[in-house]
This record gives structure tokens, C-alpha cells and sequence, in this order.
């Protein structure tokens, strides 16, 4: 299961939790409560390099280009997704319009636009589209193709960043003025 994001009245002491079925099952999502006590252990997505093998054989230059970014910046990507849920679970969740999700925690300090440049280099040469967020150390997290695009324009633009408590927009400048000091 994967923690979601809390819905309205849901009650603190809960931890909200999700799980897609396969398309092959309607690819309909569950969303469940559990219990704070009732949960046993905990862990980030898993590294994309370790889910690799479940991915689409077309997909492997670019799995391996974002790998050995992951590793030239310090950063690695982890993988959710279809990609994560066919490695985690052996079925059929990829499908020919599925795209490859990453979540990038970068640290305090992280020099956020070099990722990005590294990043979508890589999807210019990809033979899948590139999806997903770079993850803050606040716990807010952006569209690494709306982080790229406001970066590239060189404007005040806002971006949409999310946490578990919901969206918000965020000045691309104070972000990651913040994130350099924080």
C-alpha cells in the first residue's frame, strides 16, 4: 500500500493508504484507514534501479541513463507508479501509454536545476515519458516538468507543489531560494 493524501474529514489518528488494482482489474484505486498503531513498518518507494527488470525492455536506455544521473548528482530516483506496483506485486500494470513516475528527494542545499537539466536530457532521448516530482526536504513536492518550464522561462512563476496536507503554490524563486538555506 502507499500513504495517500488525508481527504477532508478523515481523522488525524488515521493513516490514510491506497492501493490501484491492475488494469486488468479496472485499475480502480482503494482507498483505506488504518489505524497509526497498526502500522508495522514503513519505506520510502523503491529505487528505481532496483525495479529495473520489471520495466518495458524499450525503457531500459533511458532507466539507465536516469540511474547513472541518479549517481553523478547524488540524488536517485525512486520509482512509483505502474513501474513499482508491476515490480512489487508481478502483475500486469504497464501498459503501452504507461510512462516511467519518479520521486527525486533532493536535499538542503541541492542545486535543484542541474537535476532538472539532467532530467530532461535525458526524456529528449527517451523512448518514454518521464514523469514525476522532485521531492523537498519540507515534504512539498513538484512536477519536475513544472519546476523545468518555470525555470527555463526565467519568470516569477508560481508552481504547484504538493504535501500530504494538500496543494499549494509556491513562487518558483522563494522555493528554491528557501531550499539553498534551509
Amino acid at each position: 500500500m502507499i500513504v495517500r493524501r488525508r481527504e477532508g474529514a478523515e481523522a488525524p489518528r488515521v493513516v490514510p493508504v491506497g492501493i490501484p488494482l491492475p488494469p486488468e482489474a479496472g485499475k480502480r484505486r482503494v482507498a483505506l484507514l488504518l489505524q497509526a498503531d497498526g502500522v508495522r513498518r514503513r519505506s520510502p518507494p523503491p529505487l528505481l534501479r532496483a525495479v529495473a527488470r520489471a520495466a518495458d525492455p524499450t525503457w531500459r536506455p533511458a532507466i539507465t541513463r536516469l540511474v547513472a544521473l541518479g549517481r553523478k548528482t547524488g540524488v536517485e530516483p525512486r520509482a512509483f507508479g505502474s513501474l513499482m506496483w508491476q515490480h512489487q506485486t508481478g502483475l500486469p500494470y504497464l501498459s503501452p501509454s504507461s510512462d516511467i513516475d519518479l520521486l527525486w528527494p533532493v536535499p538542503v542545499g541541492f542545486d535543484v536545476s542541474s537535476l532538472l537539466f539532467g532530467i530532461a536530457e535525458v526524456q529528449r532521448h527517451a523512448r518514454v515519458r518521464i514523469d514525476g516530482e522532485i521531492l523537498f526536504p519540507d515534504g512539498s513536492s513538484v512536477n519536475w516538468r513544472e519546476l523545468w518550464s518555470a525555470h527555463e522561462a526565467g519568470d516569477r512563476r508560481t508552481v504547484l507543489a504538493k504535501t500530504m496536507e494538500g496543494v499549494r503554490l509556491l513562487d518558483l524563486n522563494l522555493l528554491l531560494r528557501a531550499e539553498r538555506v534551509a
